[in-house]
């Protein structure tokens, strides 16, 4: 059987791009960069500044990364492309148009199913590569990640796992430990389900230094910056989620694939009331909690330049 690895290489070997016919995504940004500005061309050559100015500003020394810090590091061989997803920023729509890139019927990315998106195996990882291959592709092809405020992406993590019901063996797995561990004089049903989590303990259990001692901190509530390393790796696009239907177009227009289009958006009114989400969990945590978790989130906030929320007392 073949590996990832072979068979992106034989992929590769037989992509357009590569061969001379037509440009890849990171020389259609460096041309866009080159020649008459485009208003949303700017937006990401500025978001790239950004970045690397707040990385040169608040990061120090750094360890070396380890090719398995480089598992959310999701590779299309064919087109060019490095995509680190973060969970809660529309990661299955961009794993769904992943796999219809790499589909030779031009497959529809809102026909494949959310647990097909995320099967493990599906798309290959920078991590499955050797340290002259992961050096190739980080050189040579365009790589991209989406980003958003980080506590609606917090709040948007506990309400998909923690508060709806379908999210059972999530809860049991998560909320199990969290009631355990925090929750004095449980139910014996809380202890065995994990299903009644509320947003308090949640955080508690984020602050806890045993769990983060126990184990790194599950996909879903990990920084992105943590998860992607955006002052280790170049980043060409920076996208967010607040702006997705226009970023994830742009990136798409880099592609060059004409007819696949990123899936529909939530409507607005969702996103809205995802903002007002957080408001809401957030107004029944201390001031000294609400310090500590920023603390905590306070580098996704500098890196990707998102203002302290307002509904946050920190001072």
């Amino acid at each position: 059987m073949k590996s990832f690895a072979q068979e992106s290489e034989n992929r590769v070997l037989g992509s357009g791009w590569l061969g001379g016919k037509r440009r890849s995504p990171l020389k259609m940004l460096y041309d866009l960069d080159q020649g008459p500005s485009s208003a949303l061309a700017e937006v990401h050559r500025q978001r790239r500044s950004l970045l690397h100015r707040a990385c040169s500003r608040h990061t120090r020394r750094q360890r070396l990364l380890q090719p398995e810090d480089l598992r959310h590091v999701l590779v299309d061989d064919v087109h060019g492309l490095l995509y680190c997803y973060v969970p809660k920023v529309a990661c299955t729509n961009w794993k769904r148009v992943l796999l219809a890139l790499r589909s030779p019927g031009g497959l529809d990315p809102q026909a494949i199913p959310a647990h097909e998106a995320h099967a493990p195996g599906r798309l290959p990882s920078l991590a499955d590569f050797s340290p002259t291959e992961i050096n190739r592709r980080l050189r040579d092809y365009l790589a991209f990640l989406f980003v958003r405020e980080p506590f609606e992406r917090l709040a948007s993590a506990y309400r998909n796992k923690f508060a709806r019901p379908y999210s059972a063996a999530f809860q049991r797995h998560y909320g199990t430990r969290i009631v355990r561990r925090l929750r004095p004089r449980p139910h014996p049903d809380a202890l065995a389900r994990g299903h009644d989590v509320r947003f308090a303990e949640f955080l508690a259990y984020l602050l806890d230094p045993r769990t983060r001692r126990d184990e790194p901190f599950n996909e879903h509530w990990e920084r992105a910056h943590a998860l992607c390393h955006p002052c280790r790796l170049r980043y060409d696009i920076v996208g967010k989620f607040e702006t997705l239907a226009e970023d994830a177009a742009f990136v798409l227009g880099l592609v060059g694939t004409a007819g696949l289009h990123f899936p529909a958006p939530p409507p607005l009114t969702k996103a809205v009331t995802t903002h007002d989400q957080a408001v809401r969990l957030f107004q029944d945590i201390s001031p000294f909690y609400q310090r500590r978790l920023f603390d905590l989130y306070k580098m996704d906030f500098l890196l990707f330049n998102y203002s302290t929320p307002s509904y946050l007392q920190l001072h």
